[in-house]
């Protein structure tokens, strides 16, 4: 009964055109008092069930929130990660690539409690990570980098390869992009 009450609260509005592959509805949530713009993708009949805009539909909370959450021009979660222009010319690709993974790991284990870095590693997010890599020219430029980081409250690691011990590279927790970008925007883009 549930099932069947459930489903009949999910149908899409009338479509008129067999080829939409992207059909956009509003949808009414009364406990919200608010509407929501619902996608329905990959749709081939030409006919399907109406929903009036003044029907009530109840949908689990959970739903509405990750409705909520994936709007198009919200702040994206990003992990900044900068390397070292002067090893990137002098050592193998693969020992700077490795520098930077273990920088990466480290910020994001130091913080799994993080709200953000939560959200950046969630199921849902876990393949659409998005992340930028910098370069600063060399050790001292890593160093001073990492104290403005760490002067404005900004989590990062400072990668200190063992057992030579100097800094090799740093990477940021996961953070919204408008909360630490303005930190790095003097930086070249690594290439």
């Amino acid at each position: 009964m549930l099932i069947s009450q459930l489903s009949s609260c999910f149908s899409p509005p009338t479509i008129t055109s067999s080829s939409a592959t992207l059909i956009k509805s509003r949808v009414f949530y009364p406990f919200l008092k608010s509407r929501a713009t619902v996608f329905h993708r990959n749709v081939s009949s030409t006919k399907m069930s109406s929903v009036s805009d003044k029907e009530s539909i109840s949908i689990p909370s959970e739903t509405v929130n990750n409705v909520e959450e994936k709007k198009p021009n919200s702040d994206v979660v990003v992990q900044y990660v900068v390397l070292r222009r002067d090893l990137i010319d002098s050592w193998p690709l693969g020992s700077v690539v490795t520098q930077g993974c273990h920088a990466s790991v480290a910020a994001i284990w130091s913080h799994k409690d993080d709200a953000h870095t939560i959200d950046y590693c969630s199921p849902d997010n876990i393949d659409s990570m998005h992340k930028v890599t910098l370069e600063v020219k060399g050790e001292i430029q890593l160093q001073n980098l990492s104290q403005k980081l760490t002067t404005n409250g900004i989590a990062h690691k400072l990668w200190i390869e063992q057992p030579e011990n100097f800094p090799t590279c740093l990477a940021t927790k996961p953070y919204p992009k408008s909360v630490v970008s303005s930190f790095l925007k003097n930086l070249k883009l690594c290439k």
